[in-house]
């Protein structure tokens, strides 16, 4: 019960979509895979499940072959599409009674009220998939995806559309999958990352620039922490480019910054002697260390 990914490589005409990436992802493990718009993440996710080639390496799924057997890897695998293709006109259980007869579902009827209750669906399951809000079209892709009982899970933003409520549930959900099942999800929400996994591999231009547990990231950027300052009024960014120690300088709105140094204590003395200089007022100045958020900017950045 397996991920594993063996220098795998899809070209578009001059364009490398991924480039040679490697990684594997064990038996109950919730990885993360994570990464800018256009980073690779989604044409490595449907090379996995089979619904795209790739031009070179291989994928195996429970130590199978996607290239060889696909077949066979596609029935291990339950995959939620960022797309998630539903069939609008269907009825919820009715849609799920499809896909369960497509994997040959044993006492299906009960499978599927397992799966209803399981994603959420129990007040809605009786509607047709077209009249349902796009957070319960989400939780039927995820219960369809759940109706075989896969082995491995693969997930690409499993909470699209859903409210705050929606999120902790199909985050309870997607825990609990991962106590026995091979866990690959990708979102845009890092909280939601750090809330349900405790690895997670980040994809930049086709290139893999991070594979490590959050904490390690995080160790690993121990010595860069941010520093945060909002002025009253607007601040041209120049006066505070001369602050010595400062390795990146990002604006907030109109009037506020955030800087990244190792020092934090000595630029926070700088700033307050510009404020003085310039006859700036301060709101608020503070320090913080590195979130996923930014150990994540500073990598897909730094990588461009």
């Amino acid at each position: 019960m397996s991920i594993e990914v063996k220098s795998l490589l899809k070209v578009y005409g001059d364009q490398k979509a991924i480039n040679s990436i490697s990684f594997k992802v064990d038996k109950a493990e919730i990885v993360g895979f994570l990464g800018p718009n256009g980073a690779g993440k989604s044409t490595t996710m449907k090379i996995i499940t089979g619904y795209l080639q790739q031009t070179s390496g291989d994928a195996l799924v429970s130590g199978i072959s996607v290239t060889q057997n696909p077949l066979a890897t596609k029935k291990k695998i339950g995959y939620l599409p960022e797309s998630n293709a539903l069939y609008y006109d269907m009825y919820v259980r009715e849609y799920l009674s499809f896909i369960a007869e497509v994997h040959q579902v044993e006492n299906s009827k009960v499978k599927i009220q397992n799966v209803i209750q399981l994603t959420g669906l129990t007040v809605e399951s009786k509607k047709k998939i077209g009249q349902l809000s796009k957070g319960y079209k989400q939780r039927v892709g995820l219960a369809a995806a759940l109706i075989h009982d896969p082995e491995v899970l693969i997930l690409d933003e499993p909470t699209s559309g859903l409210d705050p409520n929606q999120i902790i549930e199909i985050r309870e959900v997607i825990k609990e999958q991962g106590r026995n099942k091979t866990v690959l999800f990708s979102s845009h929400i890092l909280q939601e990352v750090e809330a349900i996994c405790d690895r997670v591999i980040i994809i930049n231009k086709g290139e893999i620039v991070a594979d490590d547990k959050i904490s390690n990231l995080q160790k690993n950027k121990k010595d860069q922490h941010l520093v945060i300052v909002q002025f009253k009024e607007a601040v041209d960014k120049s006066i505070l480019e001369g602050i010595k120690g400062v390795e990146k300088i990002e604006q907030l709105q109109t009037t506020g910054y955030r800087l990244q140094t190792s020092n934090p204590e000595f630029v926070r003395k700088q700033i307050l002697e510009l404020s003085l200089q310039h006859n700036l007022n301060i709101v608020s100045l503070q320090s913080e260390d590195l979130s996923l958020e930014e150990v994540f900017r500073s990598l897909t950045q730094k990588a461009e």
